[in-house]
């Protein structure tokens, strides 16, 4: 006697071994898909400027070299900050180098350690057994991995930029006609009445897939935009804190916890161990440090806890459960980058499967939501 689970089965494993090949190829060849990925999410958030564009009449290329003069801006802007910021703090590196030593030796004093390592600690020996030639090499094969994936990215971008009414037609009209019989245009009655029933489907279809579209285009960009203004938000609050609290450098620690703060969870407790690192160093006090640490967890859970969510609400409807496993998981494919892009990701994989009449894919849409 036939199995009747032997079917339903097969395709449950099917389906498992097909995501994991797909997530090994996203994985394997992701010199390629991060900087793809990427500048589709630029994309999304240049489409508000080039829909304005457009109706000023700004041709396409004109509107894809816009978005690059303005994309390049950013980033010089950026870098120039961090560049003056790490160039200042180069200069004064050996006054750290003392600050550490004597932070050491003044911590295994108060601990009553004998160990003449610690009790006359010295970092420069630590830096003597640094091999340079290895860092220099390995900081030079980074910073050109790191041109060669800002170039994909732009050369991805002005693509994407031409090309992307093209797909979203090649992919409508392909769900549109799916599983269609096509009518063969005798003009009687029954056939009539099949033409009709053809042409509501399409419709459906039609609208069906511009709205899984429009929300994807209109998540993505709401998150960026969100989370973009609660970020730069934080990292001026953080910025202004850490001034008022004398710390070096509280614009680049500002600026890190800016970036930070678009990796779940994870980024805000970067965003303020370094700058409590930084205080330590320089006033040399576990008392002092600790009330800037206390005051940025405090401002860390405001915005985080309190303010981010009033804000955001339940746009992206996405489970905390699956905001963790969709971190760890983008983390493992692409590392850092699938990081910061794994809540968008996996809010494009919701709607995709939320779409879907399939009950197997309805109840992975449940599974997903809040």
């Amino acid at each position: 006697m036939k199995n009747s689970y032997a079917d339903p089965v097969s395709k449950f494993f099917i389906s498992v071994i097909g995501i994991v090949v797909v997530l090994l190829v996203l994985k394997e060849l992701q010199f390629i898909f991060i900087p793809f990925a990427i500048a589709y999410f630029l994309f999304f958030v240049f489409e508000p400027v080039n829909i304005f564009l457009e109706k000023k009449k700004i041709p396409k290329t004109g509107t894809v070299i816009i978005d690059l003069v303005l994309l390049i801006a950013f980033f010089y802007g950026v870098s120039q900050v961090f560049i003056a910021s790490f160039e200042k703090m180069g200069a004064e590196f050996p006054q750290y180098i003392n600050k550490i030593n004597s932070l050491v030796r003044s911590a295994a004093a108060s601990l009553n350690l004998t160990e003449p390592s610690i009790i006359n600690f010295d970092f420069n020996l630590w830096l003597s057994k640094i091999d340079y030639a290895s860092i220099a090499g390995g900081v030079f094969s980074s910073t050109i991995s790191f041109f060669s994936a800002s170039f994909l990215v732009l050369f991805f971008f002005i693509f994407i930029s031409s090309g992307h009414d093209q797909i979203y037609e090649a992919v409508k009209n392909r769900y549109v006609e799916k599983n269609i019989i096509p009518f063969s245009g005798n003009e009687t009655t029954e056939n009539s009445n099949a033409q009709d029933e053809i042409d509501k489907i399409k419709t459906e279809r039609n609208v069906k897939i511009e709205k899984t579209f429009k929300d994807i285009t209109g998540q993505v960009q709401n998150y960026i935009a969100t989370k973009f203004l609660i970020n730069l938000s934080g990292g001026i609050v953080f910025t202004f804190v850490l001034y008022l609290f004398g710390v070096d450098y509280p614009v680049v620690w500002g600026a890190f916890s800016f970036m930070f703060n678009f990796i779940p969870n994870i980024g805000s407790v970067f965003s303020v161990i370094l700058p409590s690192l930084m205080s330590l160093l320089q006033f040399g006090s576990f008392g002092y440090t600790g009330i800037i640490l206390l005051t940025m967890i405090v401002l860390q859970n405001i915005i985080g806890n309190i303010i981010e969510p009033k804000i955001f609400g339940n746009r992206l409807g996405l489970n905390p459960i699956v905001i963790l496993i969709s971190l760890l998981l983008w983390g493992y494919i692409w590392g850092i980058v699938g990081m910061f892009i794994s809540v968008p990701l996996t809010a494009i994989i919701k709607i995709v499967v939320s779409g879907s009449t399939s009950k197997n894919m309805q109840f992975i849409s449940r599974l997903m939501s809040s």
